[in-house]
């Protein structure tokens, strides 16, 4: 592994254990030549996933491109790079537990807005205004008032929970 400080091929690792709820092994490394500590992730390589785009072009699932419409999303919210990477994770699960290995950016999009819809609301009206283009305000509102239900459909579960202990 090369050191990011001096570029030695060199180091040795200091620590290892599982990360990613065991789909990845965190290990920390240290450079033999500068002692530099540096950090790394092993993944398993799984067949690659290809996204459906809406013109019908295919692209490899790309992690970074989801994590980073969800946090143009969650900006200015109290919404941690922790829980913006567990979103990821569940996203990228939710894609390669389906059947094959095609999905398309929309049902990507949909798994986005039903994760971000438990986070934050207006993280889920910011991607969701991205995410379906609204052209005018009655759109807006109709997705709104979909939030809007939802809220009351969750409220009411909770109390009939609590109700019922």
């Amino acid at each position: 592994m090369k050191c990011p400080n001096c570029q030695s091929q060199s180091s040795r690792v200091v620590d290892s254990r599982p990360a990613d709820s065991g789909r990845a092994i965190r290990r920390r490394r240290e450079c033999e030549k500068c002692g530099y500590r540096f950090t790394t992730f092993e993944r398993i390589e799984v067949t690659p996933l290809l996204v459906v785009k809406k013109d019908g072009t295919r692209q490899e699932f790309n992690r970074d491109k989801v994590m980073r419409g969800i946090m143009r999303a969650t900006e200015k919210r109290q919404i941690s790079s922790k829980q913006i990477t567990a979103i990821v994770d569940k996203v990228e699960a939710r894609a390669h537990a389906v059947n094959g290995n095609e999905i398309s950016s929309q049902q990507i999009g949909e798994y986005v807005m039903e994760i971000l819809a438990d986070v934050d609301d207006v993280a889920y009206i910011r991607f969701a205004s991205v995410y379906h283009e609204f052209k005018d305000m009655q759109s807006f509102a109709a997705e709104l008032n979909d939030l809007l239900g939802r809220e009351a459909r969750r409220k009411e579960r909770a109390a009939k929970e609590q109700k019922d202990d």
